[in-house]
């Protein structure tokens, strides 16, 4: 096993999970098989109980667990399937030391951070390198190790020590160190100062970790001058520092690297030159190139409660991107803060109030997401209750899906009093109930969590249509609360279509309203599984209907048509097109985007 690791200076924030995550697009694009881990250095065991303003969104994996989302990054970028061990911290370290001491496996020694916590930590690397997460047995090639945080920090002490130790356990050629640095460009000189990479680097070699190679967060390409000030200061090649400058959209960075040779670079200090072939990135350049060239606009709105912070949002982003590019149509979205929807904010804040509703009121499709508490929910079901009745595209994740239903009940049964016993717990009518299995006392990890099958009820639905007519999809889930299934004989009584239950019958999935052009809610959150190229279902359903190509969509055999490829792919078969457009296959319940010419 190889290792890669990429470390973060001077500053936080600089991209080092895109940058981990291109590096494991360069390597595969190589031959080589890649795998990754997330080191986070919070004391929490997990990401599931933090805000999504201090940590950006969770991001849920198919065995449940809720990690950074980095590893989001890394599933959408190498299109694997990780597991909640890839996701190290020092709360579980700790928990899984301190379980051994008190079982006695220590046999009486003092439990010290060092050797216990940095052998845990090199253990814990070791074990999860080796599961196969891109569907083929037997352990990857490649480890791309991504250390959270900025180097320096107190909490990160232990994991630099255990890497340190852990560089030298493995042995020269097992294990490269790519450190992630800024170098900024004062507008006072126009000059690139090389200072905080310096003493970044300084930092590091002074904690026992030597990087092989600079990745240089820049606004423009580094000057030469400037690589040969840093190869000189720093002790790293030249032909090992790489800028990683500002670019249209993260698919490019992949492409950076390769144009600067990386690969060689890591293939270098690895010893893999004499395997490692020219990296393949012919699909992954006409997508990035496709992104950057499109024109005609759809605007979606997202009316939810973390507005202010894109990172909140990070999956659903990505998704409606995926399906924008598979459409071929620029996203534009409009954030639409829940709360500013509500007659509350008309009273005290008239203009937040005509804001929202003027966004509200200009957009090609409205999504609502998931999220947890009480603030902004009313604002959320005032949105799917304008979608519903302007027949305005409309798609409900999680929450967004329960508040589409307990509207519903208000306006179309008048059951006035209809809420979520999460927000009112005396509600006369809970369309909302909390989950049986659920925890009232512990938050983390006692929600429904992971990959769960839906099964279609209703064959002719539109999102069995979109999933290519299967009889069950596995999406990921996290909720505490369901519809109540007490009410659902007359929820469907009144129109409301319930196309997709669990194995019992007894959960709602996908909830539809027929007649409405596109009004879909799901349960469960298929961002987490879209892919670029490989758009989820519903996010391009969703799109789609946006821009008045639904029925194009819903029919792969014409999805040529909607999209223009020269030639497309329906379950494994191929159809010419017209020339100059993308390759597009519709396999799976996917829309993959190949290439453009």
């Amino acid at each position: 096993m190889k290792y890669v690791l990429v470390t973060g200076g001077v500053v936080s924030g600089l991209g080092k999970g895109v940058t981990a995550s291109s590096i494991g697009v360069l390597l595969k694009a190589c031959g080589l098989r890649v795998t990754s881990i997330k080191i986070d250095p919070y004391l929490n065991t997990d990401a599931g109980t933090m805000s999504p303003f201090e940590h950006g969104e969770v991001f849920v994996l198919d065995d449940g667990g809720e990690v950074d989302l980095d590893l989001g990054n890394y599933e959408r970028f190498l299109d694997i399937k990780l597991t909640r061990d890839n996701n190290i911290t020092t709360g579980k370290i700790y928990q899984h030391v301190i379980a051994k001491e008190r079982k006695g496996d220590y046999l009486g020694k003092t439990v010290q951070v060092v050797p216990h916590i940095t052998d845990a930590i090199q253990e814990w690397i070791e074990r999860v390198a080796a599961i196969p997460v891109d569907g083929e047995e037997g352990p990857a090639d490649i480890c791309v190790i991504e250390l959270g945080g900025t180097i320096g920090d107190i909490e990160s002490a232990p994991f630099i020590e255990a890497l340190g130790q852990f560089s030298y356990r493995v042995g020269t050629g097992n294990f490269c160190l790519v450190h992630v640095s800024l170098v900024p460009v004062l507008n006072v000189v126009g000059e690139q100062k090389t200072k905080p990479t310096q003493h970044s680097v300084r930092g590091l070699r002074g904690l026992g970790l030597i990087p092989d190679i600079l990745a240089c967060r820049s606004t423009k390409a580094l000057e030469e001058n400037v690589k040969e000030k840093l190869a000189q200061f720093c002790h790293v090649p030249q032909e090992s520092i790489f800028t990683l400058y500002d670019v249209p959209n993260i698919w490019h960075i992949p492409l950076l690297l390769k144009d600067q040779k990386a690969h060689l670079a890591i293939s270098k200090v690895l010893n893999l030159a004499s395997i490692v072939k020219e990296p393949s990135l012919e699909e992954w350049t006409s997508r990035a190139e496709l992104c950057d060239n499109l024109h005609v606009p759809v605007r979606i709105a997202v009316v939810g409660k973390y507005t202010g912070l894109s990172d909140a949002y990070l999956s659903i982003l990505k998704a409606l991107l995926h399906a924008s590019v598979a459409c071929r149509k620029k996203l534009v979205v409009d954030w639409v803060p829940a709360c500013d929807l509500e007659k509350e904010t008309e009273k005290q804040n008239p203009n937040a109030y005509k804001a929202a509703w003027k966004l509200l009121k200009g957009v090609d499709g409205v999504l609502v997401p998931g999220g947890f508490g009480d603030r902004g929910v009313e604002g959320k079901i005032l949105a799917a209750k304008y979608a519903r009745e302007n027949k305005t595209p409309f798609l409900g994740i999680c929450l967004g899906m329960q508040v589409a239903v307990i509207e519903f009940a208000r306006s179309v049964l008048s059951l006035h009093d209809a809420n979520s016993t999460e927000f009112k717990p005396d509600t006369k009518h809970p369309c909302i109930v909390f989950m049986p299995e659920g925890s009232r006392t512990h938050m983390g990890g006692t929600m429904r969590l992971g990959s769960r099958k839906s099964i279609f009820t209703v064959k002719d639905s539109k999102s069995a249509k979109l999933y290519g007519n299967k009889s069950f999809v596995d999406e990921r889930h996290r909720h505490r609360y369901e519809v109540n299934p007490d009410m659902v004989e007359r929820l469907e009584k009144a129109g409301l279509s319930f196309a997709a239950k669990d194995e019992t019958g007894k959960r709602m999935e996908i909830v539809e309203i027929p007649n409405h052009p596109f009004f879909i809610g799901a349960q469960f959150h298929p961002e987490y599984k879209s892919r670029p190229g490989k758009a989820s279902p519903l996010f391009l359903g969703l799109i789609a209907a946006s821009s008045g190509e639904l029925d194009t969509v819903m029919n792969p055999a014409s999805v040529h048509q909607h999209i223009g490829p020269k030639s497309v792919f329906v379950n494994g078969t191929s159809k010419k097109a017209p020339n100059g457009m993308a390759d597009v296959r519709y396999n799976n319940g996917f829309c993959n985007v190949l290439h453009t010419r």
